[in-house]
């Protein structure tokens, strides 16, 4: 039987819970009553519960998200469990994540800065890991990338504007990554979850960083004295993201404090709540409070997810376990014993290190992470072993190339780089229509070879200010530019229009500006215009120069007309078509 009906906007909270003061069984009636509440709330709603659904309630608990329900708390183990299903938006390269957290009874690698890379999260995965999370990652810095899907590595990729990637995920852990963000503004925080929401499974917001970092940006731990705004984050969350949202936070100097932070961070509609056993000012070397952490697991119906018991506690696979019920938590997020060795996760016990290092060797290569950051988590994992002769290797080598011959992986890297390699020519050598590029019609656009390369210009001269300047004179309309991103390698190309006739260079450039720099040469060649180069620069931009500098010799552009090309300055994100679009809500 279905139960069908016009849905309802807005998700609704289940708070059906069994006695605190029991931790028996459930028997058949309390379950019974359970899957009835449930459909109780779905035939109020009128929202489509399927058989498949009713099995999952039936069973005692979800394991994934509920088809079509969009029920936010369900019941697990005595523990409220929250389920927040997608609202299927999609902005295209990957398979919308429709699979929702559950935090009750997981093994959690934990946020670390530099470490949490992609690498890593997959090897954490291998090794039993339930849920990933990744490095914090600035909001303000999140908000200057483009996603950009990349076919030859078959991830996703949020690229800054100077070409590096900031956060690469993939499809394997799609449904088990959180996006960790450092911010201090609800805003800006829910313009991050929205731009990364599709391809990932949950949104964490550090609030227990204690490194100078996060903290002088009104972020990490710093947000711990100011619960106001600490709601106005979660709660502007919860309500704009399709995904579950949590927090990571430090405790407070009391246990009072701490309780009605806690109670009030529950308010806010979060999934889960992970808490770092140490206050503020606190370091490894500290204590771990697992009495504190046991005392908010006790008080909060949400998950409570342990973190901080690495120095202390967490040896091994068992302690995982020990650590989980000195702390009455749902789950344990484990940081610095997973850095050591990822394999921590492993019911059957820790895999040799050699091991665990050449598998996190394969993946760096095979996702193309940045050596530096290769190295610096290899480091990590060697600890003492740093003075050994392979220790020595590693801290030499200069390139993946260079890691991979240190531990025996020269053949592994030749290999799979002649095979992206290999991937890389094959997509280039696409037509548009094979590549998925917008077929626009290109007849009447003037075409040339040529790039823009700045030694061969005045150093306050360039093409775009040369074209701008006859536009003026003749009385034409300023250009306009219109500049696109190839997906598959990042490389821009843009198109000056002047006068209605489109002018365009043939070659890519690795950034926006050199790309509408070799644009405007197409255009001043094909007019038989000067184009700035040394030895024939206008006289009347040397004359606009000077007075310019006259005017103000700190800040010559601010004193410039807006130049065409420059007049958006909101991010962009790179679409699948190779177009670019303004970022929503900017």
């Amino acid at each position: 039987m279905r139960t069908t009906g016009r849905g309802s906007s807005g998700p609704q909270t289940v708070r059906y819970r069994r006695g605190a003061e029991s931790n028996r069984a459930p028997s058949d009636n309390s379950r019974s009553d359970h899957v009835r509440a449930i459909f109780l709330l779905a035939r109020e709603r009128r929202t489509a519960v399927t058989s498949w659904a009713r099995r999952g309630l039936a069973d005692g608990g979800w394991r994934c998200s509920v088809t079509r329900a969009e029920l936010v708390n369900c019941e697990e183990g005595g523990k409220i469990c929250r389920v927040q299903q997608p609202r299927g938006c999609s902005r295209g390269g990957m398979i919308v994540n429709s699979i929702s957290l559950c935090y009750h009874n997981k093994l959690i690698l934990a946020p670390m800065v530099r470490v949490g890379t992609l690498p890593m999260r997959l090897l954490a995965l291998d090794y039993g890991a339930d849920i990933v999370y990744c490095e914090e990652l600035i909001d303000l810095k999140m908000l200057q990338c483009k996603r950009v899907v990349n076919e030859v590595l078959s991830t996703v990729d949020f690229v800054a504007p100077d070409d590096r990637v900031v956060f690469r995920t993939c499809e394997r852990e799609q449904s088990r990554v959180v996006f960790q963000m450092g911010t201090s503004d609800a805003e800006r925080a829910l313009a991050v979850a929205r731009l990364v929401e599709n391809d990932v499974a949950g949104i964490d917001v550090n609030m227990g960083c204690p490194k100078e970092y996060s903290t002088k940006g009104g972020m990490g731990a710093a947000l711990l004295s100011d619960p106001d705004k600490i709601e106005k984050i979660l709660s502007t969350l919860v309500k704009g993201t399709c995904r579950p949202v949590t927090c990571k936070i430090r405790i407070l100097p009391s246990l009072e404090d701490t309780l009605n932070l806690v109670k009030r961070i529950e308010r806010t509609g979060i999934a889960a709540i992970a808490v770092h056993g140490r206050k503020r000012e606190e370091r490894p070397q500290h204590p771990v409070s697992c009495e504190v952490i046991k005392a908010i697991a006790e008080t909060l119906s949400i998950p409570v997810i342990a973190n901080g018991g690495s120095h202390d506690h967490i040896q091994g696979f068992l302690d995982i376990e020990d650590f989980r019920q000195a702390t009455a938590a749902s789950s344990v997020m484990v940081a610095r014993a997973a850095m050591w060795n990822p394999s921590i996760f492993l019911k059957e016990g820790p895999q040799p290190l050699e091991e665990v290092m050449q598998k996190y060797i394969r993946y760096a290569v095979q996702y193309d992470n940045h050596y530096t950051n290769t190295k610096y988590c290899l480091c990590q994992m060697l600890r003492e072993q740093l003075e050994s002769p392979q220790g020595r290797l590693l801290h030499a080598a200069q390139s993946s190339r260079e890691i991979c011959e240190a531990f025996g992986l020269g053949a592994f890297y030749e290999e799979t780089t002649r095979e992206l390699d290999t991937r890389r020519a094959k997509l280039l050598a696409r037509s548009p229509e094979e590549a998925e590029e917008p077929a626009e019609d290109t007849s009447g656009v003037i075409k040339m070879a040529v790039k823009f390369d700045r030694r061969a210009y005045s150093p306050q001269i360039t093409p775009k200010m040369c074209l701008l300047e006859w536009c003026r004179r003749e009385k034409l309309a300023q250009p306009v530019y219109e500049t696109v991103q190839r997906p598959l390698d990042r490389l821009f190309c843009s198109v000056v229009t002047v006068a209605e006739q489109k002018y365009q260079s043939t070659l890519w450039d690795k950034s926006k500006k050199l790309a509408e720099q070799a644009a405007a040469i197409v255009c001043l060649r094909s007019q038989g215009l000067h184009e700035g180069r040394l030895g024939e620069e206008s006289p009347s931009l040397h004359k606009r120069k000077r007075e310019a500098l006259d005017q103000d010799p700190g800040d010559l552009r601010a004193q410039e007309p807006s130049r065409p090309g420059e007049l958006c300055k909101k991010p962009f994100v790179a679409l699948a078509s190779g177009k670019e679009s303004p970022l929503e809500g900017w």
